[in-house]
Formats: structure tokens, sequence, C-alpha cells
């Protein structure tokens, strides 16, 4: 754990662990609060819709991220970090654009899911971008594979193939009713 500080203090190794862990539980309860507002509106789910959830929920993102940016002066880190990267400063804009539009194409296409489907079912689905991210990594960009990816990969298949065989379950029809019972007599 000490190897990925980075000469950060314990209190704010601490505050970013913390932070962190809020971040995530927020985006949890994105999709939920979602489903739950066009339940309860019965609003009809059109294209036009899903891009102005998105870009409203992009746009305070956006805006939560950008202000303490500017506070900290770390938009000026940039470049620097730029002209460290191992792989090049072009490589580096690149990178940071692809995200950004990976980043929005799969947003869009989570809340269609969950408009589509379920927020547990757009809850599976994301769970299964963290062994498709290792794996790409790992081919991609020459990371090792480690215990840990091994372990991850694992559990978060283990647990989209559980969802797939319950629904498989749930959607057979029971057999024991298509009996007719058998009379004493």
């Amino acid at each position: 754990m000490n190897g990925d500080r980075s000469g950060e203090s314990n209190a704010n190794y601490t505050l970013g662990f913390f932070i962190t862990h809020a971040g995530a539980a927020l985006h949890g309860f994105i999709m939920p609060a979602l489903e739950f507002v066009f339940k309860k509106t019965e609003v009809a789910v059109t294209f036009d819709l899903v891009l102005q959830i998105q870009f409203l929920i992009s746009m305070f993102a956006t805006m939560f991220c950008t202000i303490p940016m500017i506070i900290n002066k770390d938009f000026q880190a940039i470049p620097k970090e730029a002209a460290e990267f191992e792989r090049g400063q072009r490589k580096y804009y690149m990178i940071l654009g692809v995200a950004a539009i990976a980043l929005q194409c799969m947003m869009i296409g989570s809340i269609r899911v969950i408009f589509s489907t379920s927020t547990l079912f757009g809850g599976i689905l994301t769970s299964l971008l963290v062994p498709v991210q290792q794996i790409i990594a790992v081919i991609c960009l020459t990371e090792s594979f480690s215990g840990e990816k091994g372990m991850a990969l694992a559990m978060c298949l283990w647990g989209f193939a559980s969802y797939f065989y319950g629904e498989y379950k749930v959607k057979q029809p029971d057999v024991r009713q298509d009996q007719p019972e058998h009379e004493e007599v």
C-alpha cells in the first residue's frame, strides 16, 4: 500500500481514501435514483431525454471537478505531466480525449440499459467492465497480470454468471406445477 502514496501525508491519503469511497457511493446512487424518478413520473424515455440527462449529469460533474482544479491550480500540472509521460506528450493528450469520449459513451449506454431493463442489470454490466479493463490493460499496455487482477477477474465473472443463471432459473417454468396431482384412493 505504501507504493501508491507518491509522497502524500497520512492525512491526505486518508482524506483521499474516504473521498474516493464517497464518490463510488454517489455513483452507485445515480442509477437507482434515475430509475426511481422515471418510474414515478411515467415519462416516455426517448433518446433525446437520455441525452438531456447525460448532459445534466456531465455538466454538474464537470463543474464539481473543475472549480476545485481552478482553485488548486491543477490545470497547470497537466502540461508538466504530459511532458513527463513515458509514451510521449501526444499519446498523453490522446489518452485523455479517448477516455473522455469512452466515458460519455459508457454513461449514455448505462442510462439506456437502466431504462430498457433495470438498475440491477446496469450494475452487473458496469461490474463486468472491471475485468474487461484489466484484460485490455494486459494486452494493450503490456501490464503484468497479478494475482489481484486474476482474483478480480474471477469474482466479476462469477457474479456475472450467477446473475444470468439466476435469471435463467426464474424464467424456467416450474415442472412440478405442470404435473397433475395424484389423488389417493
